[in-house]
């Protein structure tokens, strides 16, 4: 059972953490609007996989990302952004489909996201694959490559070797039934995947796609019964539930101005996991992972970069909240 008040003891590995998923094109309306009145949107590199591992690079970790993009454009954009960040590409795939792209109207709650789909989901597991699984401290997946073949054969490859290796690993269960084909059941696949898992960070919303609308509290314990050993449930304004199944805890939110909801998860896993990594307690990276976050719902698209504050508090956590330098 993980401790809240204990570190997790991360094996030395080369890498600190392998992002398995995507890597695709947003698109974000430049005005607070309705989409159908929006003319302009801005083009940021996009992806729960990428995004992740963009903020941990920014942390000073070392990140790497596995995914697919097409031959086109649009996969030449997101391959530079990577190197621009300092970020290998050795481990993304290049395909015949057209890059996968996620169009979003800027929001201050919840964005509703239009999918384009086709190379994300054509990841494969390869020994390349294989070998930076074992040579990672971290292994993070979310809903989007689970969603379709082959990406799924190789997270769910990805996974039984990461728990063969001592590797652990974290799933953002971020359901959305757009992703999945419509003759696919997806909340009994993704039900069916938790209890192979370390870690799971649902959010209120995520939690109400899945199992139906209901209190934070019986969604939590849902994700327990279904086997999760640690649940970090995200609630926005209410703050977040923390629970190994036999000690809860709850934490007020620490955010005080929304100017872009989108990448917040994002940001959070980032904070959480360089914790994690930094030798923090498991509420202790919680905490940190908060801090991330709040910090960017204050800014528009992906953080260009971070207060040197916060570099520092990476290396020694004394509950200093992040500000501007």
């Amino acid at each position: 059972m993980f401790k809240l008040d204990q570190k997790i003891g991360l094996k030395e590995k080369p890498n600190d953490i392998l992002t398995v998923g995507e890597l695709l094109i947003d698109m974000i309306s430049e005005a607070y609007d309705d989409m159908v009145d929006c003319n302009t949107y801005n083009r940021f590199l996009g992806g729960s996989a990428a995004n992740l591992a963009l903020n941990m690079k920014k942390l000073g970790l070392r990140p790497l990302v596995a995914a697919a993009v097409g031959r086109d454009g649009f996969g030449e954009f997101l391959i530079r952004q990577l190197e621009r960040e300092g970020i290998p590409t050795d481990h993304i795939q290049w395909t015949d489909e057209s890059t996968s792209m996620v169009v979003i109207t800027k929001s201050r709650s919840t964005p509703q996201p239009v999918f384009y789909r086709g190379a994300d989901f054509q990841l494969a597991f390869t020994p390349d694959l294989a070998e930076t699984v074992r040579q990672s401290r971290i292994v993070h997946f979310s809903c989007w490559p689970i969603s379709r073949e082959p990406a799924r054969s190789a997270v769910e490859q990805a996974i039984d070797l990461a728990r063969s290796e001592g590797v652990l690993v974290g799933f953002d269960p971020n359901y959305h039934p757009a992703i999945w084909s419509k003759d696919e059941d997806g909340t009994a696949y993704v039900t069916s995947i938790i209890g192979r898992v370390d870690v799971i960070k649902p959010s209120k919303d995520d939690a109400d796609r899945l199992f139906g609308t209901d209190t934070p509290e019986n969604h939590l314990a849902r994700f327990l019964e279904l086997g999760a050993k640690l649940v970090i449930l995200t609630l926005g304004a209410e703050g977040i539930l923390v629970s190994n199944g036999a000690d809860t805890r709850r934490l007020d939110s620490i955010a005080t101005e929304v100017v872009d909801v989108t990448g917040a998860g994002d940001a959070f896993w980032a904070g959480f996991y360089a914790g994690l990594v930094r030798g923090f307690t498991l509420i202790g990276a919680v905490e940190f992972g908060m801090e991330v976050s709040a910090y960017k719902l204050r800014h528009l698209g992906p953080v260009s970069r971070y207060p040197e504050a916060y570099r520092l508090a990476g290396i020694s956590h004394g509950g200093e909240k992040l500000r501007e330098s």
